[in-house]
């Protein structure tokens, strides 16, 4: 289940594109919202077994660990920019989207919770109504959250920002990683 995803073979971005490599952040954080929605019908479905505690760890993964990086990548690098210099319609899509971190991470935590519950061998639970509808949620924030940023946030930022910035932006996003 958690490795049948297409699309893992697609070409690496590299560090010195940071805004295609938030974009491939953005193809992998659907991937993972994919994996979920699937994950919930098979349970549904089929109960729980190694398929579905391997697919919960392979969630909790990637939003512990990589979502919020990119959140943080956005947060120092993308949404100042775009707050001191867009105008104000550009401006109240960025506070929308910094409105949208938070309301991530509130979801995160409810569907986080399963998500652990999950991954334990011993677990057998069915998908109660309000994880579902959490899940629901947290997949629809993330929909929204995507398009606005990929449709107008990160070309008006790429395009207020110079070449050496971008290369700046780059570097700190790999050693952010590092570390």
């Amino acid at each position: 289940m958690a490795t049948a995803l297409p699309g893992f073979d697609a070409p690496a971005v590299g560090f010195e594109a940071p805004y295609e490599m938030l974009e491939a952040c953005h193809e992998r954080v659907q991937r993972s919202l994919d994996l979920l929605g699937r994950l919930v019908d098979y349970i549904a479905d089929k109960g729980h077994d190694a398929q579905t505690r391997s697919a919960a760890a392979d969630v909790l993964r990637y939003f512990d660990l990589a979502a919020p990086l990119h959140h943080q990548d956005e947060e120092q690098h993308v949404f100042p920019l775009l707050l001191a210099q867009g105008d104000a319609p550009l401006r109240a899509i960025v506070q929308r989207l910094q409105a949208d971190h938070r309301q991530m991470e509130t979801r995160w935590a409810v569907v986080r919770e399963a998500l652990l519950r999950w991954r334990e061998p011993a677990c057998q639970e069915p998908v109660p109504a309000d994880i579902r509808t959490a899940i629901a949620q947290f997949r629809s924030v993330y929909a929204g959250h995507i398009e606005a940023e990929e449709g107008l946030v990160f070309p008006a930022a790429r395009a207020a920002m110079s070449e050496a910035t971008q290369a700046a932006m780059g570097a700190e996003m790999q050693a952010r990683r590092r570390a």
